[in-house]
């Protein structure tokens, strides 16, 4: 399964920055995917408070649903890049088809991993004999590096792994004495774990890995926080090991997610993973002219699913706050680029707190003004703006001219902006001028 929203939020993500200490618990939004008949789904990853979780950026959790009631899942080939998709079922059966000629089926207890790195397409489609459909669809990241991997598919049957009062299923990376064969491009963790009646177990764990926990039945303790199902529980690096119990008198069922913090931003739309805007303009226009980018699904009855129109606007990076600033500030800063009136807003809870002003001459990007409204001085805005906006205009291959003293200083304080920058010259200064009296 995928992501078939007819208007999917365009999300620029970066890594955590350490974390809450304890466990934060996620909770889902449900999202239609599909018709009149959709497939209704729990999403836990991105959200506004977490996007990333090691490499796994994407989590939707669906079901138990009855086929014959309310219709099963029906997905008409569509594309993905940049990423590997994770399917796991609880029950039912699902037909899985690809551009690289896979021909398999998703059936519990049985993990399919798909690499679409420059560009594959699939389908999914519940077969007729499945009375119930449950499972979870994840997503991974792909590295800078690997990003343009070849299209891949993998199947694995994990053996069972009984420990006090707990079954685990591993699919991807080791837990509990289980390693899987499966090749990924990050440190990674991936497993069912079923708990028994008030069972509790103790797992060892890479203390340098950041885990989620989603809870699909019975209400599960991570450490010393309940999860509830369809919720994620979030604990950041640093423990050595983690304590699930299962505080229900009946057998709890969980996902646990894990791996090294991913220190790349990636921008994602619909079904694209990128690193830019633009990139994922350049996919929806491969995917909507047919081209060989993505290759033909075979045997699938019916038409392509086609791309959703574009944002009006580019939405900036959103990273995952730390435990003080939720605290003080329940509204996550947000950067957007408002190409009508050349300028980057970034916006507090909806409205504008500060603004960085732009003209462009060429291939130069010339900023000129900074704000930040007086009631959020001292929040570190500027710093925040300035940064994501000179990122953006890296990205679409602009040259940063910094006229704004404020970006001059920030430039000279992080040299990693060097192969980018121009000075300010006199013919720049005097085109400036020319062009804001023409503005008024």
């Amino acid at each position: 399964m995928s992501n078939a929203e007819a208007v999917p939020e365009a999300v620029r993500c970066g890594s955590s920055d350490g974390g809450a200490a304890g466990v934060q618990v996620l909770s889902a939004r449900e999202v239609p995917l599909g018709g009149p008949r959709a497939l209704l789904v729990r999403r836990t990853l991105p959200q506004r408070a977490r996007t990333l979780i090691g490499a796994w950026c994407f989590a939707d959790h669906y079901g138990p649903v009855r086929v014959p009631a309310v219709g099963g899942m029906d997905m008409p080939p569509h594309p993905h890049t940049g990423l590997q998709t994770v399917s796991w079922l609880f029950s039912g059966e699902i037909e899985h088809r690809d551009s690289l000629g896979s021909h398999a089926f998703i059936r519990p207890g049985e993990m399919n991993l798909m690499t679409g790195g420059s560009g594959i397409a699939h389908s999914e489609v519940s077969t007729s004999g499945t009375e119930v459909l449950h499972g979870v669809q994840l997503w991974l990241a792909l590295p800078e590096a690997d990003r343009g991997a070849g299209r891949d598919f993998q199947h694995y049957v994990p053996e069972p792994v009984r420990l006090d009062g707990a079954e685990i299923r591993v699919f991807l990376g080791s837990l509990a004495g289980s390693t899987a064969p499966v090749r990924t491009f990050t440190p990674l963790l991936g497993a069912q774990i079923d708990l028994e009646p008030h069972a509790a177990v103790t797992l060892a764990v890479d203390p340098g890995f950041e885990h989620g926990l989603l809870v699909d039945a019975g209400s599960v303790r991570l450490e010393d926080t309940v999860i509830r199902p369809a919720e994620l529980g979030y604990a950041a690096t640093g423990a050595n090991a983690l304590t699930l119990t299962n505080d229900s008198d009946a057998p709890a069922r969980t996902i646990l997610l894990g791996g090294t913090p991913f220190e790349e931003e990636i921008v994602m739309w619909w079904n694209f993973i990128a690193r830019s805007h633009d990139e994922i303009v350049r996919a929806r226009e491969d995917w909507e002219a047919a081209s060989d980018r993505f290759g033909t699904v075979e045997g699938y009855a019916g038409r392509r699913l086609p791309a959703p129109p574009l944002p009006n606007a580019v939405i900036m990076p959103r990273r995952n706050p730390p435990a003080r600033e939720r605290a003080e500030d329940p509204g996550e800063p947000v950067v957007r680029r408002v190409d009508a009136e050349r300028l980057y807003e970034i916006a507090v809870d909806g409205a504008r707190a500060g603004l960085t002003a732009y003209r462009d001459r060429g291939d130069q990007r010339i900023f000129y003004h900074t704000e930040v409204d007086k009631a959020f001085a001292r929040k570190g805005l500027a710093s925040t703006l300035v940064e994501r906006a000179l990122l953006d205009a890296r990205a679409a291959g602009k040259r940063i001219v910094p006229v704004c003293p404020y970006v001059a200083r920030f430039v000279k304080k992080h040299p990693e902006f060097d192969d980018a920058v121009d000075k300010a010259s006199p013919q720049v200064l005097q085109w400036l001028g020319a062009e804001l009296g023409r503005q008024g």
